[in-house]
């Protein structure tokens, strides 16, 4: 398989630089930047001090008074029109923030954003990722972050001019220095939204989930080869909100009982309940999977309604109507945080308190 190198100069310091807040545009939260990324490495802690495995489902949603806590900045053109659909992970007591942007053209990169309370971010000024690849070229999108044994694995949606969407992978110790493998099923005519299982499996596989129709299933021995066990979709869409697609959000989350625990998108494919729900309407809901005893699906059980849906006008209104998608999932600070990208234009957080 193909590889690349994608370097990015590392600021060295002792300490991070403060950041600088820019002026507010129109309509956006307000921007605080630094050209010093925080200095993580393979050494670097992961995860809460005080973690709790969740129960399934979480319930208890909140979302934040302050939502967006990230928009547009005119003052950078690699993030100048939208900034949304993050992927996260707690890294050195800090929440590191992945997240997608897009310059005037609509063309994707990835951003960092980094914060102590989870809701106020400094971002760096640069993009960490970008297209570099014929199979990317017009973009790099919807990031989704694990980590084993020190090595991040992000996953992401290539888009080029001649292989249309491609589900795509690239790995990297410290955020900012990533090697490119290329599509992980190159075969495959589209594909892309793949959330990886950070654990190998009883059948000696990790296990991805991916596809933005019906949900698939890939196994790998080593997180770079992937494959298909079989051609049967793993869950589709079934409730009322859910019926025109279903989509993967974060990566699954191991449940205290040794279950997972996967939050995924749904789309509704018409109006529902008196506007409840709309035709085209993106929300976020909760399926519990067992890899051991259902390897290849269906899910054990899943909500009947969604945990989050686009209630706001920074929701029903922007780049696309009637969007709330959810793609990052930690627990920080006594509580679960989820961020979601709101109507592709922005991004949002809500919360919910960890189980006792």
């Amino acid at each position: 398989m193909a590889r690349s190198l994608l370097a990015i100069p590392l600021l060295f310091a002792l300490s991070l630089a403060g950041s600088v807040q820019l002026t507010k545009k129109d309509g956006t939260p307000p921007v605080y930047e630094s050209s010093t990324p925080p200095k993580i490495g393979p050494n670097s802690t992961q995860g809460d001090k005080n973690y709790k495995a969740p129960l399934f489902p979480i319930l208890n949603w909140t979302q934040y008074e302050n939502n967006p806590i990230l928009g547009a900045n005119e003052n950078r053109g690699w993030e100048s029109s939208f900034v949304y659909n993050p992927t996260a992970m707690v890294i050195d007591d800090m929440v590191i923030l992945l997240y997608r942007a897009q310059n005037s053209s609509l063309i994707s990169t990835i951003g960092l954003a980094w914060s102590t309370d989870g809701y106020n971010f400094t971002r760096y000024t640069e993009p960490i990722f970008y297209p570099t690849e014929t199979y990317e070229n017009k973009g790099t999108e919807d990031p989704r972050l694990i980590r084993v044994n020190g090595t991040f694995y992000l996953t992401y949606t290539g888009w080029s001019d001649s292989d249309g969407v491609k589900l795509c992978q690239a790995i990297s110790t410290d955020l900012l220095n990533w090697n490119k493998t290329g599509p992980v099923l190159p075969d495959i005519t589209e594909s892309k939204s793949g959330a990886i299982l950070d654990e190998r499996q009883s059948d000696g596989n990790y296990h991805m989930h991916w596809g933005d129709i019906e949900i698939y299933l890939a196994v790998s021995q080593d997180l770079v080869h992937w494959t298909m066990p079989t051609n049967d979709s793993y869950a589709t869409g079934l409730l009322e909100w859910e019926q025109k697609l279903i989509e993967s959000g974060p990566p699954p989350v191991k449940t205290r009982d040794g279950k997972w625990l996967k939050v995924y998108n749904g789309v509704a494919d018409k109006d529902i309940d008196n506007g409840k729900y709309v035709e085209g309407q993106y929300s976020t809901g909760q399926m519990l999977i067992d890899p051991d005893l259902f390897p290849y699906g269906p899910p054990v059980a899943r909500l009947e309604t969604p945990i989050l849906t686009p209630d706001t006008a920074d929701e029903k209104q922007g780049q696309v109507a009637n969007v709330l998608f959810s793609e990052a999932l930690v627990q920080f600070k006594g509580q679960w945080l989820m961020y979601f990208g709101e109507a592709d234009t922005y991004l949002g957080v809500a919360s919910a308190p960890v189980q006792p």
